[in-house]
């Protein structure tokens, strides 16, 4: 596999319009017309579909195809005139999805039209892990995940989804309680160079990805929503307009170290009563008496059974998730709300008394809100690897100029 480096990934300020950001501008929204399509896409629909004009649209969809976000497939149409040549996202650009976990560690590259080319998964503890041990691990997992894409694929870089606090302009794991990690920068902890230009995110941001968008350019999913996810713990990410909300610092959403008894019990966060203390998955294994290598299915089956402990202990998380979720809902006016994790695996069972709950106390839910769904992809272990690997091509779809500009210059 190629590597290559173009457009960068973190966000970049506003500036004032010019005629490289009008190019920027168009190319992007060339590429997603054509990214967003359900079929292929003539030059002619896309410039119907833009507004812009034909040869406006043929010089876009030339560069692009010279950055590799997009390709030609055979010509269609045996009628008058010359047949039309469809154009459809590039396979052969691909970024790289690493996901660290409290039980494993997973890297998956995917294709810019969401194909999932590899993967690779290690299983292990890694609850209080040294990080200068797994990073390594995650890193060398990576590499062979890229080896095994093929020598015909380019990687744009490596997205690196971490369940704790990061600061994503920097790239900093500023603490990660259920791992036991401290302050850190992950990205030279990897030893991998090769993958290219690494961006770190939070893992319940990177899984939320998945739900509004996922496939790269293609908003297919709820577009407004609270996002959960966990597996020791509980993370959150709150989605506006399709967009992950960062906050100043970056870690918005975070859901799970919300109070919800400020007399609770203390929480690796350094606070006490945070919802993951009673809805994370240790939280509900503990209290219904079971063992910590019990697993989620286990815990549900318990409670179809009648178990006494399990019921209370779901009653209890349920009430958790009531008091967080209802100050969440109010205070960002969100329609939906979206279970991943081991919360979405325990869905037939909570989903509709939340939102019987909820309806009954925000303010929206006399109006018809808010919804409570099971993410699609709950089944997926590791959904915030391929939302990290989203995140990355996102960033080419978002500035794409810079990338083929690259391209440019590295074919002389």
């Amino acid at each position: 596999m190629n590597t290559a480096t173009g457009a960068p990934a973190r966000p970049r300020p506003a500036a004032a319009a010019t005629q490289a950001t009008l190019r920027e501008h168009n190319l992007s929204l060339v590429a997603r017309i054509v990214l967003g399509a359900p079929t292929a896409m003539s030059r002619a629909d896309v410039a119907a579909a833009t507004a812009l004009t034909r040869s406006t649209v043929s010089r876009l969809v030339d560069d692009l195809l010279t950055g590799g976000l997009v390709r030609e497939v055979a010509k269609v149409g045996g009628g008058l005139g010359r047949p039309a040549t469809p154009v459809v996202a590039d396979d052969r650009l691909c970024a790289l999805g690493l996901q660290v976990n409290a039980t494993f560690l997973l890297a998956r590259l995917v294709a810019l039209d969401g194909t999932v080319v590899a993967e690779e998964a290690v299983d292990g503890d890694f609850v209080g892990s040294d990080p200068a041990e797994v990073l390594p691990l995650m890193g060398a997992c990576g590499t062979r995940v890229v080896a095994a894409g093929g020598e015909d694929r380019t990687l744009v870089g490596t997205g690196l989804a971490l369940p704790g606090i990061v600061r994503p302009e920097t790239g900093t794991l500023l603490r990660a309680p259920n791992l036991g990690w401290p302050t850190l920068d992950p990205e030279p902890m990897l030893a991998a160079p090769e993958l290219g230009p690494v961006l770190v995110g939070n893992e319940a941001d990177c899984a939320a990805v998945t739900v509004a968008q996922p496939v790269p350019g293609r908003p297919d999913g709820p577009q407004d929503f609270i996002y959960l996810s966990g597996e020791i713990g509980i993370g959150g990410a709150a989605v506006l307009g399709g967009r992950v909300m960062r906050g100043q610092h970056g870690w918005a959403g975070e859901i799970g170290h919300v109070c919800v008894d400020a007399d609770g019990p203390a929480c690796p966060c350094g606070s006490r009563g945070c919802l993951e203390r009673y809805a994370g998955l240790r939280a509900l294994q503990t209290a219904a008496g079971l063992p910590t290598t019990a697993g989620i299915d286990q815990f549900a089956a318990a409670c179809r059974a009648g178990d006494e402990a399990a019921l209370q202990s779901l009653a209890t998380a349920t009430g958790a998730l009531e008091t967080a979720l209802v100050s969440a809902v109010n205070l960002l006016d969100i329609p939906a709300v979206v279970l991943g994790g081991h919360l979405g695996r325990l869905g037939a069972l909570i989903a509709p008394d939340l939102a019987a709950r909820l309806g009954s106390r925000v303010l929206a839910g006399r109006f018809g809100g808010p919804t409570v769904t099971v993410d699609e992809h709950v089944e997926d272990r590791a959904p915030a690897a391929t939302g990290a690997a989203i995140t990355v091509l996102e960033g080419v779809v978002d500035r794409p100029a810079a990338w083929i500009d690259g391209a440019r210059r590295a074919r002389g």
